[in-house]
């Protein structure tokens, strides 16, 4: 639970940059559609989380193969995205793609950051 009391925080912290980014530059900078974009990280990243800690939970021993196999979900998940965007519209996708692999990075930050802090301990006690 902390995971996502924390996830919260972090949406709130970057929601309050897009709403000031976008007050100020309007959509010089963020593309119309970054809310939905945050919406999507937000999914995507509790996701990988929910599927890293359920595969440390079976075995812990593997917890690479779960980290990296949600990442990657996470990445065809993100391609497919914009891939479709760049398919169905025509206007902009410089800037969707630009806006979407900032908050990407920003989240996949914040993943491995809490994934090292909350499974570290757990792992070292198994060694």
């Amino acid at each position: 639970m902390k995971f996502f009391k924390n996830l919260l925080i972090f949406t709130g912290v970057v929601s309050i940059g897009i709403g000031l980014l976008s007050f100020y530059t309007g959509t010089a900078l963020l593309h119309p559609l970054i809310w939905y974009i945050l919406g999507f990280m937000v999914f995507v990243t509790a996701l990988a989380f929910y599927v890293s800690r359920l595969g440390v939970g079976y075995d812990p021993d593997n917890f690479q193969l779960y980290y990296f196999g949600s990442m990657g979900f996470r990445m065809i998940l993100s391609i497919t995205v914009i891939f479709i965007y760049i398919y169905m519209y025509s206007e902009n996708e410089l800037q969707f793609v630009f806006n979407f692999f900032a908050l990407y990075f920003l989240f996949t930050g914040f993943e491995i950051y809490s994934l090292i802090t909350n499974f570290a301990p757990q792992l070292k006690k198994q060694n």
